[in-house]
């Protein structure tokens, strides 16, 4: 063990029902005399003492490698609200704006690339580019195809080479486009098409691979699209579909730069972007830690949703590491690097974590149950507070859609009550419930409903039992700056159209704690600004923090 970090051991344990009264949330055995004592004789000692615990939850949101994709807030810089709406206004109404391919993506670009992806032993494409793609709009004919996304020609080449980590550097390789964290000069198309070309064919990376590391070129990387996944490709396209891909993606990128270039000064968007994506993308982490640590240390448990391997390992080497024990689950994803972590206060919880039982929870779902669940979206974990108070502590990202919180909460509750061990344990959850105000029915998870569900486990939350469905914990809504122009949101309806939902919670045992204070926080100064699109420059994530402080019911 480190001053950082315990190596748990870990549960797994299917839960058996052992018969008797079940004595917590409904469980199903009788608990641990032992512990049940300790957690009562722990309670009363903490109430006497006036103790509180302040528990805070934050989805710090995985990097997103496009610093345009989402409206921020940057009051600091007119210019950005200037350009977003030209791009907006662009795209809805181009105008004599909406010019062929062929005057942004020109005939020598492409007779240049049909050069090296022959050189590469690819079949010819340029009967496509002539009879179809050359003459087509830049907007109504391409950017706004709906056949083109459905094929993903353009999204499926942008999704693979847009960002590329490499073995042994920290800062990934960007392909040369408007959409990523690209810093080289793109104020030109002639400019953009030579570090294009260079990038997709003449420019080796070493990647980490289940085989160890491997160099290639980028145009290496990129799949062939299925007729099979994406039925709407013909048997024709599938047959091209790498070269055709790569004539789809340089056109798609250089249309995004010569819209741009266009609509703004090539010094004013690039020094735009430039301390976009210093703060959104590479300041992050190092943001969102500085917020944890000089807001959020004297909370004594933090749970935090979709962490980064590299935000676990630099909070253990800084201050937070020294104040708390930083629990990270034993079967990270280390492919998609987005975990639940816990933080326990070390002066609350002195002997640190004691086991983990995610795969215990895990094992609890309903019988063919199919539960959207990822690697690192669950961590559970036991521990004991200064009191002898024993605590099992949980945190959780949930799906998109929200489907996978209410059978996460039934199974943690099963795993407690199945138990004996841990039928006593008090139980502290903090979750992106991914939850909504206005959910589609069977297709995403309503708040009204989910407090139900909390509240029938003899749970309550840091909103009550009842919670708010306009007390909004998000506010985000996509660009037009992003390959999903189906999902764009106008700056006059982001509000409308965007995700603003009352997605994170707090949940305890009603019967062992009370609310004393409950708020959220979209600034980092535990104050939250209603109606203002976030991340912004100071606040690193698309979720605001929650934080309650809680006190024994009895109290």
């Amino acid at each position: 063990m480190t001053g950082q970090h315990r190596a748990l051991t870990p549960s797994s344990k299917r839960p058996t029902n052992t018969g008797g009264a079940g004595q917590f949330l409904g469980g199903t055995v009788m608990p641990d005399p032992a512990l049940a004592s300790a957690a009562s004789a722990g309670l009363k000692k903490m109430a006497a003492s006036h103790r509180k615990l302040q528990v805070s939850t934050w989805n710090v949101a995985a990097i997103n490698n496009n610093p345009f994709e989402y409206w921020i807030t940057f009051d600091e810089n007119p210019s950005y609200d200037e350009i977003m709406t030209s791009i907006e206004q662009f795209l809805e109404d181009p105008g004599d704006r909406d010019v062929p391919v062929s005057a942004v993506f020109t005939d020598a670009m492409f007779d240049r690339l049909e050069e090296r992806m022959k050189g590469v032993g690819w079949d010819d494409v340029r009967s496509y580019w002539e009879s179809d793609f050359k003459g087509r709009k830049i907007v109504s004919g391409f950017m706004k195809d709906k056949a083109l996304g459905s094929k993903r020609l353009a999204s499926m080449p942008d999704r693979i080479t847009n960002t590329i980590n490499v073995a042994d550097e920290e800062l990934p390789v960007c392909r040369p486009t408007v959409i990523n964290m690209y810093d080289g000069d793109l104020s030109t198309l002639d400019v953009w098409w030579a570090a294009w070309e260079k990038f997709m064919f003449d420019t080796k990376l070493s990647i980490s691979t289940k085989d160890g590391v491997v160099a290639e070129e980028p145009y290496k990387m990129l799949q062939p699209i299925k007729k099979s996944k994406y039925p709407d490709i013909t048997v024709e396209e599938e047959q091209v579909s790498l070269p055709l891909q790569t004539m789809c993606g340089a056109i798609f990128d250089a249309i995004l730069v010569h819209m741009m270039n266009t609509v703004s000064d090539p010094s004013v968007w690039q020094s735009l972007k430039r301390t976009m994506v210093e703060n959104l993308n590479r300041q992050k982490v190092p943001h969102t830690l500085d917020i944890l640590e000089n807001v959020y240390s004297p909370s004594d448990i933090i749970t935090l949703q979709e962490v980064s391997s590299s935000l676990i390992d630099q909070a253990r080497k800084r201050t937070l590491g020294q104040r708390f024990w930083i629990v990270a689950p034993g079967d990270m994803d280390a492919v998609r690097d987005q975990n639940s972590v816990i933080f326990l206060n070390k002066e609350t919880f002195p002997a640190g974590p004691s086991a983990e039982i995610t795969a215990l929870v895990e094992n609890s779902f309903e019988d063919g149950a199919s539960v959207p669940i990822a690697r690192g979206d669950i961590l559970a974990i036991t521990a004991t507070d200064r009191d002898g108070i024993p605590f099992v502590v949980s945190s959780f990202h949930g799906d998109t859609n929200g489907l996978a919180t209410k059978p996460v909460l039934s199974a943690i509750v099963k795993a407690m009550g199945s138990d004996s061990s841990l039928a006593a344990h008090k139980l502290v959850f903090g979750l992106d419930a991914n939850t909504y105000e206005k959910a589609k029915p069977g297709k995403q998870q309503d708040v009204m409903e989910w407090g139900e569900h909390y509240v029938s486990h003899g749970l309550t939350s840091c909103w009550g039992d009842v919670p708010n469905p306009s007390n909004y914990t998000t506010f985000n809504s996509r660009t037009y700056l992003q390959p999903q122009l189906n999902k764009a949101c106008k700056k006059s309806n982001k509000r409308e159209n965007g995700d603003v939902n009352p997605k994170d919670f707090i949940l305890f045992g009603k019967s062992d704690f009370k609310v004393v204070q409950t708020w959220k926080d979209n600034t980092g100064e535990k104050t939250y600004t209603e109606n203002m699109a976030f991340p912004t420059l100071n606040f690193p994530s698309d979720h605001g923090i929650l934080a309650t402080i809680i006190e024994p019911s009895a109290s």
